[in-house]
């Protein structure tokens, strides 16, 4: 197969550029080219799972073709539109041939990487026959939510090369689902269809044997003016390197950086996390209307000179979970949220969204149990958007699904540790995948443990034990940085006795379970509230006006409601519609919006009703 129509750049190192666009999902640039590997590719349902047995990766007469990236389900529907979707397992394979692109004499530092933006569940891979292996070792790549790479080996590689992909997904209510169906979870009002296999792109390019990977993690104290970077080296030649970090300004671009470290770091073979401390003296803090980003570029140097370079973004900015409300930069803050659920939404219809859901008024998006394009984080960056993250949940509690959900929430940090926009995480939702969290302290204990790693080890963010109800109190404290609820009521009278329960804590008769489990807690306005569901208006199992007008009204009632008490924040279910779920406020495709612009915008304390001293400000 011709690659014409898929490579962008060649891979000339004399045409080595910035690219102020990202076209690649990762939200770390390399100074590098690549070659996109996006495309047609051959196609085979393995229906009996023959395929490792009978060598498929050696030869195979692929009698169907599927475009990468998609999903599994839309390549069975185009190639057997007359069956149905997979119920229990599936297994498919793709495949096709690049050559090689040409090298310059300078590259003999740099060997070929191939990274996949997302693909799974189980997923491997092979070079020209050769089984390949992660950079971490992996034979079989586990998730499917964030990226994976492996570094090919020069004995493998051939003028023309042939790649070769295995993708094994199941209805496994252990392994991390969101709200895909599975055993446990059928099809159906708030459970919807799998999307799973090669969906996002792949590409090819070179990289230095010694060098930084494309994860970068921050976190600011912003009263001293710090800022502590977390990098990750690849190492293939041991000795002394020097890591120098150049910090430069995003808003007036000057050659000079403003501020300029180096670190020598003596490294051996294989693979290490850093921490360096740089001081930014007259930083600019980034928050909702002055989303100050400034750029990283880090080199990593060997003795003899050379340099190996990633870049990025990031922003100074500290959140808190402070007694009645949050705190964003020292100063509190109110968190006008939506529910957010992409599902098969494209890259450039998820940019449509977030434009959308910040004209609504909001200051905060939920990204709710799903994996998304990672430029989307660069976006909410850009735009001063919070975000509340989620870890896709199992649908099933047992020592193999808290396992497999750590595993995700690992590879999901490592990916998204550097966005400012990033203030919130989420472990569970609802006690999925965590049903027996009232009876089972196994359960309660994993969820404890990885509520303080998140502290000890990724400060920069607030941590929710368990969304909606069912928050953890061990000793009377909670593990959870909010306390939140998600309550639906179509009634703005029932609205308000509720709101009035919580903040007087009564926390045991607001939503469909208890607020609290574990031993005994009292409110006392030690925590923050927020309502992180409420209204979905228009869908039949939540009732409410179906009519726009309508539903513009009483959202607007609500919010009203809502800022007449102490209140830390509101998340409003949900931006769009998708599948039986008919409560969207804007067009998933197009992102135009279906009742006023700013409506979820909260009204200035001044001006709403019972505000109290010390309220946030809209």
């Amino acid at each position: 197969m011709s690659d014409s129509a898929n490579s962008n750049f060649g891979f000339s190192t004399s045409q080595h550029n910035i690219r102020t666009a990202n076209p690649l999902p990762r939200a770390v640039l390399r100074t590098n080219n690549y070659l996109l590997l996006d495309g047609e590719w051959k196609f085979a349902l393995d229906t009996d799972d023959t395929g490792l047995r009978d060598l498929w990766y050696l030869a195979h007469p692929y009698t169907s073709t599927a475009n990468w990236p998609g999903s599994v389900e839309e390549h069975l529907q185009r190639n057997q539109p007359d069956t149905p979707g997979w119920r229990d397992k599936v297994v498919v394979w793709y495949e096709r041939e690049f050559p090689l692109p040409e090298r310059d004499d300078d590259d003999l530092n740099s060997l070929f990487q191939l990274t996949f933006g997302a693909c799974g569940y189980e997923t491997r891979v092979w070079l020209n026959g050769f089984l390949l292996s992660t950079i971490e070792g992996e034979e079989v790549h586990y998730g499917e939510y964030t990226s994976f790479s492996f570094e090919l080996r020069e004995e493998h590689l051939r003028p023309v090369n042939r790649l070769t992909v295995r993708i094994v997904d199941t209805m496994d209510a252990e392994t991390p689902r969101g709200k895909q169906e599975s055993h446990v979870y059928k099809r159906g009002g708030i459970w919807y269809q799998t999307y799973t296999g090669a969906v996002r792109s792949v590409w090819l390019e070179m990289v230095e044997r010694n060098r930084l990977r494309s994860r970068v993690g921050v976190d600011s104290v912003i009263e001293d003016q710090l800022v502590r970077f977390n990098l990750t080296t690849r190492i293939h030649d041991p000795g002394v390197y020097t890591l120098r970090l150049q910090v430069f300004d995003r808003v007036a671009p000057t050659p000079q950086p403003l501020a300029t470290s180096d670190f020598t770091l003596r490294l051996e073979t294989g693979q290490r996390q850093q921490r360096v401390v740089m001081e930014l003296a007259g930083a600019r803090l980034w928050e909702p209307g002055s989303p100050t980003l400034y750029r990283l570029v880090a080199q990593l140097i060997d003795s003899e000179g050379y340099a190996a370079q990633i870049e990025t973004h990031f922003g100074l900015r500290k959140i808190e979970s402070r007694g009645t409300y949050v705190y964003l930069n020292n100063k509190p803050i109110y968190l006008d949220g939506i529910l957010y659920q992409p599902g098969t939404a494209t890259y450039e219809e998820m940019q449509r969204h977030m434009h959308a859901m910040q004209a609504l008024g909001c200051n905060l998006v939920r990204v709710h149990i799903a994996g998304v394009d990672p430029r989307i984080y660069n976006l909410a960056d850009e735009l001063g958007l919070l975000l509340w993250v989620e870890v896709p949940s199992p649908h099933s509690s047992t020592p193999r699904s808290r396992e497999n959900h750590r595993a995700e929430l690992l590879r999901m940090l490592a990916l998204i540790e550097s966005h400012p926009s990033v203030v919130i995480w989420s472990l569970y939702n609802e006690d999925w995948g965590a049903q027996d969290i009232a009876t089972n302290p196994e359960t309660r204990r994993y969820i404890i443990d990885m509520y303080h790693y998140l502290h000890i080890n990724h400060p920069q963010f607030l941590v929710v034990d368990n969304d909606g109800w069912q928050h953890i109190s061990q000793e009377g404290r909670l593990k959870s940085d909010l306390l939140t609820a998600h309550v639906y009521t179509p009634d703005v009278q029932r609205w308000a006795e509720l709101l009035d329960r919580m903040i007087q804590g009564d926390l045991d008769n607001v939503a469909v379970l208890p607020l609290v489990i574990g031993d005994p807690f009292f409110y006392g306005r030690q925590k923050p509230l927020v309502i992180s569901e409420w209204g979905g208006f228009g869908f039949a199992d939540y009732g409410g006006p179906q009519n726009a007008e309508e539903r513009a009204e009483r959202i607007r009632q609500f919010k009203q409601e809502l800022r007449k008490r102490p209140m830390a924040g509101d998340v409003y279910t949900q931006a769009t519609n998708i599948e039986d779920e008919r409560n969207g406020l804007l067009d998933p495709h197009t992102g135009e919006l279906s009742v006023p612009a700013g409506l979820l915008a909260s009204q200035p304390p001044s001006t709403a009703a019972g505000t109290q001293s010390g309220e946030p400000a809209a």
